[in-house]
């Protein structure tokens, strides 16, 4: 009997987030994970029978872990749809390579892809400043380098002889002289690795090559569902019920029974029976 395969609606997501990233992720986040089966079955059809399709749909079950790699690397500044991007492409040749003989999940295999090419991303992007972005900052930034002299800063007549010259404002000249005076930060650690300043170079950031990106995230998803499945079920409980456990367990500033006590008008025992009760309702609803 033939494993069913989850469908997925490829009208909605594409091999990278174009347009909204919000909706893309979201949009990702609506596609099933696949059963060990499922996937076995998929890269056998895909290596044995070259089913293209079948290596779309193991791209997209796994659009979701290549998400949650990119995000560790969002502090380079650099936008997380690159990332994203990058990280496809990553999965997609590591779909390529895929052997089901390997004995592996798919995911644990794909890492090794996805860091890769991001890692290529931000080696190239990191050392490129952007300097100019606009036209006009690109003219004014050969012009300006043209007008520089000397290494040494411009003096405040310089600035404004080059701004009048340039047609710009002062402030347009000083902030690009910055930029042009600014120097590219060491990607790798050089020196003593006991040298305290060298722990911020970018290397620092990366993930650690050991974590599991699948087990990560199936951690999130168990700690949401388990958020949500609590909610719906304090939900059911009765007001004071309700009310007593927030006040209890789930506030910031935690009552005692004495406080809750004093509010309903009855002893601390009383309150910490209503409690009890309330705990073994909402173990029971959540098995």
């Amino acid at each position: 009997m033939d494993t069913v395969l989850p469908k997925v609606n490829y009208d909605l997501i594409q091999a990278g987030p174009v347009g909204s990233l919000d909706a893309y992720i979201q949009g990702v986040g609506a596609i099933p994970v696949l059963t060990r089966e499922a996937e076995l079955e998929l890269a056998n059809k895909y290596n044995n029978e070259e089913d293209l399709k079948a290596a779309r749909e193991l791209v997209m079950a796994h659009l979701r872990f290549v998400i949650h790699i990119a995000k560790g690397y969002t502090g380079y500044g650099l936008p997380l749809e690159d990332l994203i991007q990058e990280g496809n492409v990553g999965l997609m040749k590591a779909v390529k390579r895929f052997d089901p003989d390997f004995n592996v999940r798919l995911v644990s295999f794909a890492v090794h892809w996805i860091r890769a090419e991001i890692h290529e991303y931000v080696l190239k992007n990191w050392r490129v400043v952007k300097i100019a972005t606009t036209k006009a900052q690109r003219k004014l930034f050969f012009n300006l380098r043209k007008h520089k002299k000397s290494l040494s800063w411009l003096s405040a007549d310089e600035t404004k002889a080059v701004a009048d010259d340039l047609g710009v404002s002062v402030r347009e000249v000083s902030e690009m002289e910055k930029r042009l005076s600014s120097h590219d930060m060491t990607f790798d650690q050089n020196g003593d690795d006991n040298d305290d300043s060298q722990s911020f170079t970018p290397a620092a950031y990366l993930p650690s090559p050991d974590s599991d990106p699948a087990e990560t995230v199936e951690k999130e998803q168990w700690r949401n569902s388990t958020i949500a499945k609590m909610q719906e079920s304090l939900n059911h409980l009765d007001p004071r019920s309700q009310d007593i456990l927030n006040s209890r367990w789930l506030s910031e500033k935690k009552e005692t029974l004495h406080d809750l006590a004093e509010r309903y008008g009855v002893s601390a025992e009383r309150i910490r029976q209503i409690e009890v009760n309330a705990i073994k309702k909402l173990r029971l609803s959540m098995i």
